[in-house]
């Protein structure tokens, strides 16, 4: 009876037990001593054992020391300029070049080029991009209401670098962009007057495509996008925030294919496809920034569109990117970021209250509604009853645009990891789909909002009858019906140029870390290279499309379809990355978590030892720990004795 724990008895109070028995009591104290043990082994301080085999925790000067030992060797990991990876950086130039060869050598049947890759390989792509941006968000969707989402991207007790708002900024800026101001007002009205095969009835219901137009849109530009950017962007904080990993998309699959593989060719083959889909995609987005920019000075009436002045606005902004870029993360990009909100934020309020506010808060609303109710159905839309018709349209906006975030993903994946370090990874997936969706909702929902009531019920026709150069001047067309539209229009030119040249520091500085090893700082004139390269690639392009079939027809078509075309080609060789990277991190993370079950299932199994251990040293005298009353409260049955 001495031996027994009064711990284990269900019904025998703790407190009696301490109070009957000193000797639990000090034992007790001896055993909460070692509940930091599991901690420790998670946070990465090991604590040490005494003669005996008892654990002995550290002192909190200690905690506190290697806390700080730690922050100083980060900082001076990032301090350090990184060693150029010539293997990637050589092989990621060399791809380059041979996609945009065509353009060089036949610049005169580029178009033909592009028209049949187009016809051949991108129409075939729509229902591989369909099922995997399905998959992405099924599992950002999984992993962040799993025991998963509760692991640090970092050490346990990791505090995060920046603010929420400032996070929030960053991530939002990086991740849209340009597009936002091309598409706010162009994408909406597209869908209404040219919408999906099948869409449009006779005679044709105006709410009904108007609301289409809207629900295709937040398709678009919703939580499938920001599912492609969680995939690579937790990946990528995981291996390298809480594995010590350099920030390389290879070692989001080390988990599947091992350390050794990975340091070698098929490791750099990894990076280059990551380098090459950034180095594209963000391309077609300077290829927009700079044909908007140039209709909206035109549209001023200040200089007319030409080839020239396209190659003037691209270098440009290309020399305050880069000036960006040598300025570092959290001097330049983290400024712009901020800038970008700030000013997007007041755009959107004057354009709302300048236009129909009434309007278009009930549009929004509804709206959100709609998606949320068919996003399923409109997810897995691929038009296969539609022949030619459907698939052409899937391609030309549903898988382009599919195409295109995965080209930006490793950018925007890298960059919002490389800034979430002490958050977990739950709080990492749920900030980044609802609240950057939620602010992309908004801002169609009011720019294009707006444009579809003039569109409608304003008398305006923003799409002048369907001219192939209308995508370029919606925007201007539609501020230029609201009280002071010229002052707007120079507001929006402005938040352009912001964007331009946050988008393309940003991914000169992400791009120059894969050609680096995987350095916190690449070198200056490895991040310069890829800013040249960035608007070389967008000038080259922009420049034959335009003179190769005419200034007006070229600058709207040409140029900017073979950007296109270009990003979701570049995007499918990383689109298995993607998909491989998923199945790494979901083993990764269940391992993780059966290391921690280990971890808890030893430290209980020690506990129990060590209590029956010292149970043993300090024998009682029988029955003394018993209460004086009986344990039981109904009348218990004698027994018979036979």
């Amino acid at each position: 009876m001495s031996s027994q724990n009064p711990e284990n008895d269900p019904v025998f109070p703790e407190e009696t037990a301490r109070a009957l028995d000193p000797e639990v009591a000090k034992a007790d104290e001896a055993l909460a001593s070692q509940e930091g043990k599991l901690g420790e082994a998670w946070a990465g301080t090991e604590g040490s054992y005494s003669e005996e085999g008892s654990v002995v925790e550290p002192s909190s000067d200690v905690l506190v020391a290697e806390k700080e030992e730690e922050k100083l060797d980060l900082e001076d990991e990032e301090e350090e300029v990184g060693q150029v990876a010539w293997s990637v950086t050589i092989s990621a130039f060399i791809v380059a070049m041979l996609l945009v060869a065509p353009a060089i050598v036949a610049p005169s049947r580029m178009k033909d080029i592009v028209e049949y890759i187009s016809a051949t390989v991108i129409h075939d792509l729509g229902w591989y991009y369909t099922l995997a941006v399905v998959g992405f968000v099924a599992f950002a969707i999984y992993i962040a209401v799993s025991r998963s989402g509760d692991i640090v991207l970092g050490n346990d007790d990791d505090t995060p670098d920046y603010s929420r708002t400032t996070w929030f900024a960053m991530l939002f800026a990086a991740g849209m962009g340009i597009g936002l101001v091309f598409w706010g007002v162009s994408e909406p009205l597209s869908h209404f007057i040219a919408p999906p095969p099948g869409a449009s009835s006779e005679p044709p219901d105006v709410a009904t495509l108007a609301q289409g137009a809207m629900n295709t849109t937040f398709l678009h530009w919703g939580l499938s996008a920001w599912a492609i950017y969680v995939v690579v962007g937790v990946a990528v904080a995981y291996t390298s925030h809480r594995r010590q990993r350099p920030i390389q998309i290879r070692w989001i699959l080390e988990p599947l294919l091992g350390e050794k593989r990975l340091r070698g060719w098929l490791g750099d083959l990894i990076d280059v496809t990551a380098v090459v889909g950034t180095l594209f995609g963000v391309a077609t987005s300077l290829g927009f920034g700079a044909i908007q920019f140039s209709a909206g000075i035109e549209f001023l009436g200040l200089i007319k569109q030409s080839p020239t002045l396209l190659v003037i606005i691209v270098l440009t902004i290309s020399i305050l990117a880069a000036l960006s870029v040598a300025s570092g993360l959290d001097v330049g990009i983290k400024w712009l970021s901020n800038g970008n909100l700030v000013l997007g934020l007041i755009l959107m309020v004057l354009v709302l209250v300048l236009g129909q506010p009434i309007f278009v808060m009930r549009e929004f609303v509804q709206s959100l509604g709609q998606y949320v109710q068919s996003f399923i159905p409109l997810s897995f839309r691929t038009l296969p009853f539609r022949g030619d018709e459907g698939q052409a349209w899937i391609s030309g906006w549903t898988t382009y645009y599919w195409g295109w975030w995965m080209s930006w993903s490793p950018f925007v994946g890298i960059f919002i990891a490389r800034i979430s370090r002490g958050r977990t990874v739950r709080e990492f997936i749920v900030g980044v789909l609802a609240v950057p969706t939620l602010l992309t909702f908004l801002w169609f929902s009011i720019l294009g909002g707006t444009a579809l009531w003039q569109q409608i019920y304003g008398g305006v026709d923003l799409t002048r009858d369907g001219a192939d150069s209308w995508t370029t001047t919606a925007l201007f067309s539609m501020l230029e019906n609201l009280p002071g539209g010229a002052v707007l229009t120079g507001l929006f030119l402005l938040l352009l140029v912001v964007f331009f040249v946050t988008s393309s520091d940003s991914a000169s500085f992400v791009i120059g870390i894969l050609s680096s090893g995987g350095s916190h700082n690449p070198p200056l004139g490895v991040r310069l290279f890829w800013e040249v390269m960035e608007a070389g690639i967008a000038i080259l392009l922009l420049w034959v499309g335009a003179t190769a079939s005419g200034v007006t027809e070229g600058l709207a078509t040409d140029g900017l379809r073979a950007l296109q075309v270009l990003s979701i080609l570049t995007a499918l060789p990383f689109s298995v990355v993607m998909i491989l990277g998923c199945v790494s991190m979901v083993k990764a993370f269940d391992e993780e978590k059966e290391q921690r079950l280990a971890a808890e299932r030893a430290l209980i199994r020690e506990r129990l030892a060590a209590f029956v251990e010292n149970a043993v040293a300090a024998p009682r005298k029988p029955r003394r720990w018993l209460p004086a009353e009986s344990l039981y409260t109904a009348p218990r049955r004698k027994r018979k004795h036979h």
